[in-house]
């Protein structure tokens, strides 16, 4: 399959206080570093899940793919094409192809428009006059399992379920190629988030879709995602298919978050890594590796020196200096 989409050393900065309020205090680089030098590549047809905790940069890192926040560095090229040089007006057609379901399910549609309105508003946007709407929202809706019945309804009159698939039925309305999808099952019952995944897996099968899932909740990545990268202050601290991941994590902080997930069967016995601290300010980011403040396993190396990225033997690329038990490839 061919690269959809490929991040090279992307960084997103935003600013802390203006500018003369930095000269007077003397603040020299009054930015933060949301994303820092975050590479990786989709293939068109797969899932790709991003997973850290709050703060760690995922949901910015998806932002920025879709233009909806600006990167100071590095590249995103969708599709073959250089997208971060791009006007407002050449990035349009782009943005047909890279859709956004935002986190919760009800605010992130608009209270004053109809279900009707909401599904064809993409249309009115990107002038595409010549369209039977009401044919295209029927359609949209039936691909996500409801009907015309609830053309004339209002965002506060759906269910959790039905609003958000409500807003993967507006995701899909101009055929996007990659669908950015900003913790699809957030603030949905246990039974209803299963029937949301299926919903996604039967649309990517149907429509070869490409998601890019971001995500706090481990299972659900588990569950729909090929590939996944865990994220910790704005970088890449590990990298792998799924399954090899959660069988084998090499970095301490993927294998604490993985031991935090409750586990079903009481005879499985698992290592509990015990986090100690909070997640550091972006504003005060530690030196060398930035998960050491809270790494169990930390030495002298990890506190002054930045771990590079390398790969393992079974193909995981890891931000760590001592990776758990496993020689890198190199070494194999």
């Amino acid at each position: 399959m061919a690269e959809l989409l490929t991040v090279q050393d992307l960084v997103v900065r935003f600013r802390t206080m203006g500018l003369f309020k930095a000269l007077v205090r003397g603040v020299r680089d009054p930015f933060i570093d949301a994303v820092l030098g975050v590479s990786f590549a989709m293939k068109s047809g797969e899932t790709f899940g991003l997973v850290g905790e709050s703060g760690s940069g995922k949901t910015t890192l998806g932002r920025a793919i879709n233009g909806l926040v600006t990167a100071q560095a590095g590249s995103i090229r969708f599709d073959g094409q250089e997208v971060l040089d791009l006007g407002e007006k050449a990035l349009k057609p782009i943005r047909r192809d890279v859709a956004m379901m935002f986190q919760d399910p009800v605010a992130s549609l608009s209270p004053r428009l109809t279900v009707r309105s909401l599904l064809t508003e993409p249309f009115r946007i990107h002038g595409l006059h010549d369209r039977d709407l009401n044919g295209e929202a029927r359609r949209l809706l039936g691909l996500v399992g409801l009907n015309e019945s609830f053309f004339g309804r209002y965002p506060h009159e759906l269910s959790g379920g039905q609003a958000r698939r409500v807003g993967v039925a507006r995701a899909l309305s101009l055929s996007p190629k990659l669908i950015i999808a900003d913790e699809p099952t957030a603030g949905l019952d246990v039974s209803v988030q299963g029937e949301v995944l299926n919903l996604m897996a039967r649309l990517q099968r149907e429509l070869g879709l490409t998601y890019l899932v971001i995500t706090h909740n481990l299972p659900v990545i588990r569950h729909i995602s090929d590939r996944i990268a865990i994220m910790y202050l704005g970088r890449f601290v590990e990298t792998g298919p799924t399954g090899t991941v959660f069988r084998r994590p090499y970095h301490p902080y993927t294998k604490a978050l993985i031991a935090a997930v409750p586990e079903p069967d009481p005879d499985r016995r698992r290592e509990i890594i015990k986090l100690t601290g909070e997640v550091p300010s972006l504003a005060k980011r530690p030196k060398g590796c930035e998960f050491h403040t809270r790494c169990p396993f930390a030495q002298v190396k990890c506190r002054t020196e930045t771990p590079q990225p390398q790969q393992m033997a079974d193909g995981h690329w890891v931000r760590c200096h001592f990776p758990l038990a496993a020689p890198t490839a190199d070494a194999a």
